[in-house]
């Protein structure tokens, strides 16, 4: 129990202090914290309560950041809304949610005033009524702080319920690792409606350090490399992805090399990392620190260090402060070092469950630990590598054949800039591998070269029977391929193939 939210007692401790720069403006912990009162008061005028929830439309701005704080200050849960989804994906997570509210403001105005649901109150943040007076209120660990739903590949997105004891401890765990420094400013990349987005302010709130909102509300990787300079950014977190369209863009640069000096550490999550992009990033000297983490771990479970990433690329490190990695068997037993098998995760960072779904939470929580349908293994010294999920795992004539193995052959190839590897049906095998590949800019190559590539690379129940050369590949907001969407293209492929048969 805490006698008050983190953010009050972060201004008491530390008021001038920043705590929030975007573009011109700053905000010290005292400022800051003055307006969330404010918010806090007209919200509370406008009707919500402790214990209801409410679902957050809003783009990465300082006004998300600082309704994040005033939610927590009044108890009402947050529900982040994914901007991308369409009007019935957004309606189906707000009602599934049992949501009291829809939050937006004039950059969202449209899209939520065609919601319409029994029981939810639209409230735009143009029109808020007069403060009333908000006391502060202690807050309890183990309270509901947010539902944040999963990408929902397959089938519908899940609601992780997250406590404040979630995001308390991992950010606990987070500075262990990774240190915190007064002068810290950590840049803003992932949407707030993403765990590794919420977590960014809510850490940087328990470390009296600042939060750094990018100027582009999208990202935009040239606008990113800017600010990281301008605003001597030490901390960022980002996506194999976004850190790919950095190099590309500092490759113009007349000295790539100079970029990043104030940078300290680059978080690097989300998706596996080619060994070709670590070493493109390594050969710039910039500080990357691989990790590991989930929505329903409240954001990185196993982080390596930088050195660590250097010295064994494609490791995810070992577990954070006060948690625990086991690799288990479909038995449930524990495996030795060195033989794959299923992470479970074990920890006080551990979602409560997934929202009004008790058959789901059974079949991922059990006996208190996290079974992450990921496959991987620990190596002699105890550092995890996370080989792929459960559900990508492509099993052709018997054999298990594991994404990434595939994929980092094929981005070994110089003309390779993206991958995906998924199974196919396959009459004689089961399952097949296919891959969608994106070439670097200005290059040239025919599918065949690319399995002619493979060759004498990979084992022969291991190479692609099929190759797409596309110009992009589908991938969620946070920057995670889709492997279903490239699933799909490749049986609608089939399906014509079926019907012309000629």
């Amino acid at each position: 129990m805490f006698p008050s939210d983190w953010l009050s007692q972060q201004a008491n401790a530390s008021p001038t202090h920043e705590a929030m720069i975007w573009r011109e403006q700053t905000w010290t912990y005292a400022e800051l914290n003055a307006q969330v009162q404010q918010l806090s008061g007209q919200l509370a005028a406008a009707g919500l309560l402790s214990g209801q929830r409410a679902a957050v439309l809003l783009p990465n701005q300082p006004r998300f950041v600082m309704l994040i704080h005033a939610l927590i200050r009044l108890g009402v849960v947050i529900v982040p809304v994914n901007l991308r989804l369409t009007r019935e994906e957004i309606t189906w997570q707000i009602e599934h949610s049992r949501c009291s509210w829809l939050i937006f403001d004039e950059h969202t105005r449209e899209k939520a005033e065609v919601i319409q649901l029994p029981g939810c109150r639209a409230l735009d943040l143009q029109g808020l009524p007069a403060a009333v007076d908000v006391p502060l209120r202690a807050i309890d660990l183990d309270s509901d702080l947010a539902i944040i739903h999963t990408s929902g590949t397959t089938g519908f997105p899940k609601g992780a319920v997250q406590t404040l004891g979630n995001h308390f401890w991992s950010a606990i765990a987070s500075a262990f690792r990774q240190g915190a420094v007064p002068n810290d400013r950590w840049l803003l990349t992932i949407p707030l409606y993403h765990v590794g987005g919420l977590a960014i302010p809510l850490r940087c709130c328990l470390y009296g350090t600042a939060v750094v909102l990018p100027s582009k509300t999208n990202f935009d990787a040239n606008s990113l490399i800017a600010d990281v300079d301008q605003f001597n950014i030490t901390l960022v977190s980002l996506v194999p992805t976004m850190l790919q369209r950095i190099l590309d863009g500092l490759q113009v640069q007349t000295d790539p090399g100079q970029w990043g000096k104030s940078l300290r550490l680059i978080l690097l999550g989300g998706a596996a990392a080619s060994s070709n992009l670590l070493e493109r990033a390594h050969a710039l000297h910039l500080p990357v620190a691989q990790t590991y983490g989930m929505t329903e771990t409240a954001s990185q479970v196993v982080t390596a260090t930088p050195e660590l990433t250097r010295t064994k690329p494609g490791c995810a490190g070992t577990p954070l402060l006060f948690n625990r990695i086991t690799i288990e068997n479909e038995l449930g037993e524990n495996l030795p070092a060195g033989a794959t098998g299923e992470i479970v995760v074990h920890g006080p960072t551990l979602m409560r469950e997934y929202d009004g779904e008790p058959e789901a939470t059974t079949k991922i929580l059990k006996n208190g630990s996290l079974h992450s349908g990921d496959l991987g293994y620990l190596d002699p010294e105890g550092d995890l590598w996370v080989l792929t999920r459960r559900s990508d795992l492509i099993i052709s004539g018997g054999e298990n054949i594991y994404p990434a193995e595939v994929e980092r052959v094929l981005l070994g190839h110089p003309a390779v800039r993206e991958v995906c590897v998924v199974g196919v049906e396959d009459p004689t095998w089961g399952q097949a591998v296919a891959a969608e590949v994106v070439l670097q800019t200005g290059q040239n190559l025919q599918a065949e070269e690319l399995e002619n590539f493979c060759r004498g690379r990979l084992a022969g129940y291991k190479l692609p029977r099929q190759i797409r050369i596309v110009a992009e590949i589908p991938q969620t907001a946070s920057g995670k391929i889709q492997r279903g969407e490239v699933q799909k293209h490749f049986a609608a492929i089939r399906a014509v193939d079926l019907e012309n048969p000629d």
